[in-house]
């Protein structure tokens, strides 16, 4: 017998049984992709603009801020989307003014004196470049957040187009289209910002002892409405939140003190420190709970709150706190999402995809064992083991992993046994030319895969790095085929080398030493 024969065929049967058992059932440890399983497709746009708009808006109120902590109160306003204007700077501060300036937005914005205290600050076109491929990454990452807390198993979120602005969603498995778009595409701004007055049931009796005007570090914000109570108050707020998004620490879906549903939600150290004193400086004041520009409550201070907890109360079903906890928790988009594209691939569809795969499949199977049979008679036998073998591994990785099954991946399929045929025909076309010079069964064997490993190493190794390319730079349906293509060539050269020259040595084993003939 050869030596280790006998652990070889160990090997063999245990990778064979720990692949049909990572696969086994298929239908609960295969992940199907959105083509074979269903779900939602979207194309998003991320209006870059409104990144920008903030970015601009925030650097003019907090200079504004600063400046009257310094008492050198000035004026400001937003001109457009990257430019803004601060007037009114006096002659004695207008040093302290330009070192603040500096200071604070001298990174982002390039400022320019027009005139005796008026300064222009433009955004700087680098980082307008910067701000806005940040906001697309950032949305990319949200989304990400929100889908994986959906539940949806292996969801595709990546950029799409050549705008540089666009954003390709799919959601295996996802039949809610309304639900899905709500959770993506709500902003999620969460803010806590003082009132000044307030609750109004209209903006003009709101602001009636202001002269019917909003003062500059001021703004109105409604409060939210709800199918039941249509009608929503008014409130002026601070433009400048005490408490934002950024503070949140974590968020989920609580009840409130009549077990209607909540949001509670915690605050990191920094967000704490910030509450702590906020609070303890407006005692018997509202603080506006802002959600998206509406206020969803608006609770009166009775004392400092050093505490890292807080809740949003409002007009909840449990299905939107659970909603609201999640897209909280996934953290605020960086700029709005407009829907391009929307569809829902069925789960008929997919499983026609699946029926047709398989059927393709199946038939190629066939066709290259009726080949290999013919051509290389019993030998052939040997192939179409190591090719079975090929595709049991093959599925056992991709459950194992958790790798996606897709259609293009369906045809990573087929090209595998195509790779499996290709390699068994280098070997078994060797061992003819070493019988042909007269050598004995186990020589011409040995000899012939001996001198076609390197070959076959030298093909894999090639395909496995353009595989390797594809997955990287590729989209949804081309990584599903570079995927299967890459386990498909590691099972491949081992089935190949390994298995089928096994099986050689084993049928020789039973044969005399001296043994000359081979069915190839």
């Amino acid at each position: 017998m050869y030596k280790n024969l006998r652990w070889k065929l160990i090997v063999i049967g245990l990778v064979t049984a720990l692949g049909l058992y990572a696969f086994i059932p298929p239908g609960q440890k295969l992940r199907l992709g959105l083509d074979l399983k269903g779900g939602v497709h979207m194309v998003l746009t991320v209006q870059t603009d409104d990144a920008l708009k903030l970015e601009t808006e925030t650097s003019v109120e907090q200079l504004k801020a600063q400046l009257k902590e310094k008492n050198i109160p000035v004026n400001g306003k937003a001109d457009s989307l990257t430019q803004f204007t601060i007037d009114g700077v006096p002659q004695s501060g207008d040093q302290q003014f330009r070192a603040l300036a500096d200071s604070l937005v001298g990174a982002s914005f390039d400022r320019e004196q027009v005139s005796a205290g008026t300064y222009t600050f433009r955004m700087k076109p680098n980082v307008e470049k910067t701000r806005r491929t940040e906001a697309v990454s950032q949305a990319i990452l949200t989304i990400e957040k929100r889908v994986n807390e959906l539940g949806v198993s292996e969801p595709v979120v990546a950029p799409y187009g050549t705008s540089g602005n666009q954003i390709i969603v799919q959601l295996p498995g996802q039949r809610d289209i309304a639900r899905a778009k709500s959770i993506i595409g709500k902003t999620a701004l969460l803010e806590l910002k003082l009132v000044e007055a307030g609750p109004a049931p209209d903006q003009t009796s709101l602001l009636a002892s202001r002269n019917g005007v909003v003062p500059e570090d001021m703004e109105v914000i409604q409060g939210a409405t709800s199918a039941g109570d249509p009608t929503a108050a008014y409130y002026l707020v601070r433009k400048t939140a005490a408490i934002t998004g950024r503070d949140l620490r974590n968020a989920k879906q609580t009840l409130d003190e009549v077990n209607l549903p909540a949001v509670a939600f915690t605050l990191n150290n920094e967000g704490v420190a910030k509450f702590s004193r906020v609070t303890s400086a407006n005692v018997g004041r509202q603080l506006a709970i802002v959600l998206d520009n509406r206020i969803q409550s608006a609770p009166r201070i009775d004392g400092p709150i050093p505490s890292a907890e807080a809740r949003i109360t409002g007009r909840f079903t449990l299905q939107e706190a659970n909603d609201l906890a999640l897209v909280l928790r996934s953290g605020a988009l960086p700029a709005s999402l407009t829907t391009e594209e929307t569809r829902e691939v069925g789960p008929s569809l997919g499983a026609d995809s699946i029926r047709a795969g398989v059927t393709a499949s199946v038939i190629g199977l066939v066709l290259v064992t009726m080949f290999m049979l013919l051509y290389y008679r019993l030998a052939g036998i040997n192939a179409l083991v190591s090719i079975v073998l090929n595709l049991v591994i093959l599925l056992g990785f991709m459950a194992y992993l958790g790798a996606v099954m897709t259609l293009p991946g369906i045809a990573g399929f087929v090209l595998t046994i195509g790779m499996g045929v290709d390699s068994n025909v280098l070997i078994f076309e060797r061992i003819r030319e070493e019988l042909a010079t007269n050598k004995g069964a186990r020589q011409a064997v040995a000899a012939g895969f001996d001198r076609v490993f390197w070959t076959i190493v030298d093909t894999h190794v090639s395909s496995l790095i353009a595989a390797a390319f594809l997955f990287q730079f590729g989209t949804g349906p081309i990584r599903g085929f570079a995927t299967t293509l890459f386990f498909g060539l590691l099972a491949n050269v081992f089935t190949a080398v390994f298995v089928s020259r096994t099986m050689f040595e084993f049928i020789l084993s039973r044969k005399p030493a001296g043994a000359t003939q081979l069915s190839i």
